[in-house]
């Protein structure tokens, strides 16, 4: 046991060196950078002027806008520091709840101690999900500690019996129902393997409603809203169910299965508003009176100050009898508000639990998992690939049995600090190591093209991943393209294309940068877009894809379409994907473009048309880079950045 409790405080260790590099990265990015060039990179909001929209005991609400269109990365969920010009020196930390084109609504537990003209809003670092992962590891259960002697080979571990079932969706493929079943005939855990389009959120779907077909009650959460998102969707009117989060980071179509929402219909909350009412006007009342500040107090204790009150002195120690008294109400008033907090707070947490308790199942993230005051029988972990062990343990730490879905085929979770390293290895991939019978793998996909889905199958999956017969018969003259020009016929031609630079030497970095980016691919990728576009292809169909920051940057500054890392694709779509692999050098050096999961992302977003821009010399002395060329050559079109140009 002793070793496990080492591990457990090892991992500790670990979250407490990411936290600190995040913070270190988020305040050295606001030192280092002026505000016009975070705000050219998305992550700061400059010349705002704000407006209080709502106020109540529990938190306010302030609109922040602008005449000029904001063009940034901050969106509702995050967590925004929000000053008069220096967010270090003096700012308010809170949570945007909603966007617009000219605006930015941000909600705060305190009132913001700022002016609401000349505002700064800067994004920021989210210290909660550390703080619970820590707590988490406190006080693991039997769920929790179980998965760690998995961790350890240290538990006797069975292969899963094959339960039959009737499903629910009858358009189940046969890999589907055999994660399905093997999933529902596993005491302990499963692991279901799902490759890109392989449709793994309707698996877990239907995985969850036939345990709770069972009359088991089940937690299903994911580390990113958006795919617990997509599950809420597919379970909603099927079970009963509760979306658990803050408002802002569900989407606005599902709030009517939020926490939020089904708190306002329980059979309580009348109690709980009447005492919010309460609150709001004894708030009031208290900001009539004189606050007990050591200004006014003079070495008073509150004691002394009711005593005096009481006595109806006319002075004491230079501070006038009324303003005695008048501070005396305060504190009287304080103390009945503490009292209604507190009570406020008792009844809320009743009433979740009497939510929880109704529910079939609970949806929530990983880390808001640790809100939930309930124990079920299943955990289902979505995109546990993207999850680090202390995050997984969450949710796992509050079900008897746990199902792990996702792909470490695909990016690993994303960590800072290169001495915590060790946590980009996840749970699912060390227990598909260790227990490969105790996995399914999807094996149809439904995403994209047979072109374009065929490469990353054979280099990534052993060929295991075929295409299914509805996606073949995608392309892009669905879209009804109107192709005049050379230029656009080409684009319209093919499914998969490669466009070399023809010459190695275009990547650049900026100074102070450790990023790349490449002026040369940026402005093919621009022809690339206004072809598209004039194609009449919706900019909402097209994506762009670059492994680099800088070129990211660049980019946006030349196209309207959406522009991301490869990492801000993952687990997304396009019907059209265009990917700039900006590395261009005599040397062949291609840094983490080596990452081969990386590679996989990039080239597993797109639907029906896969536009690819490098040096073929530079990405050539790599043979994966190479046999993509290769197969390219052979499956689509490969063309100079020259010839292209050239067709009008």
């Amino acid at each position: 046991m002793e070793e496990y409790y080492d591990y457990l405080e090892h991992l500790k260790n670990l979250i407490e060196s990411e936290r600190e590099e995040e913070r270190r990265k988020a305040i050295e990015e606001i030192k280092s950078l002026s505000a016009a060039q975070r705000e050219k990179s998305g992550k700061t909001i400059t010349g705002l002027k704000g407006k209080v929209v709502s106020k109540n005991p529990k938190k306010t609400v302030i609109r922040f806008g602008r005449r000029v269109e904001i063009k940034t990365d901050i969106g509702p969920g995050d967590v925004v520091l929000v000053s008069n010009g220096d967010p270090l020196k003096k700012a308010s930390e809170g949570v945007v709840i909603e966007r617009g084109g000219r605006y930015v609504d941000v909600e705060f537990l305190k009132i913001p101690d700022i002016r609401l003209d000349s505002v700064r809003v800067d994004l920021f670092y989210d210290d909660t999900t550390f703080n619970r992962m820590e707590e988490n590891l406190d006080r693991l259960f039997y769920g929790g500690m179980k998965a760690i002697k998995l961790i350890f080979g240290d538990d006797d571990v069975s292969e899963a019996e094959t339960v039959d079932f009737r499903p629910f969706d009858n358009k189940l493929n046969p890999s589907q129902k055999a994660a399905i079943s093997k999933a529902l005939g596993s005491e302990d855990f499963f692991i279901i393997h799902g490759p890109f389009g392989t449709g793994k959120t309707r698996t877990l779907a239907e995985y969850i409603l036939q345990e709770v077909e069972r009359g088991n009650r089940v937690l299903a959460t994911a580390e990113s809203n958006t795919a617990v998102d997509n599950l809420v969707e597919r379970l909603a009117g099927n079970a009963k169910i509760v979306r658990v989060g803050h408002p802002s980071r569900i989407g606005e179509k599902l709030r009517k299965v939020s926490l939020e929402e089904k708190k306002k219909e329980h059979e309580w909350y009348r109690e709980l508003e009447d005492i919010w009412k309460e609150i709001e006007e004894l708030m009031k009342r208290r900001e009539m009176e004189i606050q007990p500040t050591p200004r006014f107090r003079r070495g008073m204790s509150d004691r002394e100050i009711m005593e005096l009150a009481q006595k109806r002195v006319r002075a004491y120690r230079g501070v006038s009898g009324a303003a005695i008294r008048s501070m005396a109400r305060w504190l009287e008033i304080n103390e009945r508000l503490k009292e209604l907090f507190s009570e406020a707070e008792k009844i809320e947490k009743r009433i979740e639990k009497d939510i929880f308790e109704k529910m079939q199942v609970v949806l929530t993230t990983n880390s808001t998992a640790f809100t939930v005051d309930a124990g079920f029988d299943v955990a289902v972990i979505d995109e546990a690939t993207q999850s680090i062990i202390p995050s997984t343990l969450i949710p796992i730490n509050k079900a008897r049995k746990f199902i792990l879905a996702g792909d470490h085929k695909q990016l690993p979770p994303t960590i800072l600090n290169l001495e915590a390293k060790e946590l980009e290895r996840t749970l699912f991939e060390i227990l598909i190591e260790r227990y490969p019978f105790k996995s399914e793998m999807l094996d149809t996909q439904y995403r994209a093209r047979r072109e374009i889905a065929d490469f990353p199958s054979m280099t990534f999956y052993g060929g295991r991943v075929k295409t299914h017969e509805n996606a073949e018969k995608i392309s892009i003259s669905d879209l009804n393209p109107s192709a005049r020009s050379a230029a656009e016929r080409f684009l319209a031609s093919y499914p998969l294309i490669f466009i070399d630079t023809e010459k190695s030497g275009g990547e650049r970095t900026k100074k102070g940068s450790k990023s790349y980016h490449n002026p040369v691919e940026a402005k093919i990728v621009e022809r690339v877009v206004r072809k598209l576009e004039r194609m009449g292809i919706d900019r909402d169909c097209i994506g762009v894809i670059s492994p680099y920051d800088d070129q990211v940057r660049l980019i946006r500054d030349l196209v309207d379409c959406e522009v991301k890392s490869v990492d801000g694709y993952q687990g997304r779509e396009k019907e059209v994907i265009i990917i700039s692999f900006v590395r261009s050098n005599e040397k062949g050096d291609l840094g983490f473009l080596r990452d081969y999961r990386r590679l996989n992302v990039a080239l597993t977003r797109a639907k029906r048309l896969l536009i690819a821009v490098g040096s073929a010399e530079t990405l050539s002395k790599d043979v994966v880079y190479r046999r993509f060329i290769g197969y390219v050559k052979e499956r689509g079109a490969v063309i100079g950045a020259s010839t292209f140009l050239s067709l009008d």
